[in-house]
């Protein structure tokens, strides 16, 4: 899916692609999630939807991040426990966590970071890799 600002027409068409019902809030979720390339988390949407209008709840916020990423228009990124990214590219990729900064970059690579998988157990098969190097340091 392209990267763009998109009309709410447009991100009902791609909600009835994927399944999803289109209320209000939704639709001004994806327009800051599919704008364009970035990581950010539940509470920066939160911030960006609402913009002082109050639109939208913060359970709102997370539980439609929540759909769209089981819904594969958006990429959910666990950095740990309590830190969780969205994104909108859903391509394979790997990521830079920097402990200190906070910040959350991709990274591509040609060649496969993990080889030699352990066994799987029987009538489980593997659907992806998603690697996050955590990092010290640099920039504040």
């Amino acid at each position: 899916m392209e990267l763009q600002a998109y009309t709410t027409t447009q991100i009902t068409d791609i909600f009835h692609e994927y399944g999803i019902t289109a209320t209000l809030q939704r639709v001004e979720i994806a327009k800051v999630m599919l704008l364009k390339k970035q990581h950010v988390s539940a509470e920066q949407v939160l911030e960006a939807v609402n913009r002082g209008r109050g639109i939208v709840s913060k359970a709102t916020v997370y539980n439609t991040l929540r759909l769209f990423a089981s819904k594969g228009i958006i990429k959910e990124v666990i950095v740990d426990p309590i830190k969780v990214f969205y994104e909108p590219s859903t391509t394979a990729h790997h990521h830079f966590f920097n402990i200190d900064t906070g910040e959350l970059t991709d990274f591509e690579v040609d060649f496969p970071l993990v080889e030699n998988l352990p066994m799987l157990p029987d009538g489980l098969n593997v659907v992806g890799v998603d690697v996050t190097v955590r990092v010290r340091g640099g920039a504040s």
